[in-house]
């Protein structure tokens, strides 16, 4: 008989903190047309980063602090390429996940944030590009670690962002009405099916952009800074 020794407590205190998380987050996103009539943009804005960015890294804290938690499922970390692909699937998953890094002056709120209709660029491949980049960083981080913590913390991170393919469809609908209906006949959720299908084509010089080398240096600062993150993370006891 096979002992549950290996399902420990943190397993479900990430199933809660992501929870907590994706309502905070997504409920966030569905309140910006109402709170954005009461108090602005701007400050909709600075209240939404106070509460999903220490959210965010509660998450992260949390995760590298029980990332080897419950069952070794396996163990490749010695293997040649392994740690190699890791790192470009890394590399890959941030090219996805930050495409807001287009508009950092609205991130801050320096300038009006604002919800764009876009077309363009990693668009052309996938609607959704940070389902995508979560789904990539998922898939590499679980494959480097190999404990059913870890699966479980990316299947959580996973069904929030396929969540969010929903909701942003429908928040985007909602807003834009058949202009979004014609950009999702033009687009796909699964990357390169609209390139495949002849619905939508690449235009390599969209990408030639300073954003994307901004997203190069960040993946170079976090291979450099990550065991200062993991050491930062092991300071906070739980």
């Amino acid at each position: 008989m096979i002992s549950n020794s290996w399902l420990t407590t943190s397993h479900f205190i990430m199933l809660g903190l992501q929870l907590i998380f994706a309502i905070a987050h997504s409920g966030g996103a569905a309140l910006r047309p109402w709170a954005e009539k009461q108090v602005g943009p701007r400050l909709y804005r600075v209240a939404f980063a106070l509460v999903s960015l220490p959210l965010a890294t509660v998450l992260i804290s949390y995760f590298f602090n029980h990332r080897y938690d419950g069952w070794q499922l396996w163990q490749l970390q010695d293997m040649g390429g392994v740690k190699l692909t890791v790192w470009v699937l890394s590399a890959i998953s941030f090219l996805f996940l930050y495409p807001a890094t287009f508009n950092l002056l609205e991130i801050a709120a320096i300038q009006k944030p604002q919800v764009h209709l876009y077309e363009t660029g990693i668009i052309r491949i996938t609607r959704h590009p940070q389902m995508v980049g979560q789904v990539i960083w998922c898939i590499a981080h679980t494959l480097w670690i190999g404990t059913s913590f870890t699966l479980v913390t990316s299947l959580g991170l996973i069904l929030h962002h396929l969540f969010g393919v929903w909701h942003g469809d429908h928040r985007l609908s909602q807003r834009y009405g058949e202009a979004f209906e014609l950009v999702r006949q033009r687009t796909s959720v699964i990357p390169f099916q609209a390139i495949f299908d002849g619905r939508q084509s690449l235009k390599w010089q969209e990408f030639i952009r300073p954003a994307y080398l901004g997203v190069a240096i960040f993946v170079g600062l976090l291979w450099w800074s990550h065991p200062l993150l993991i050491l930062a993370s092991n300071m906070v006891l739980w």
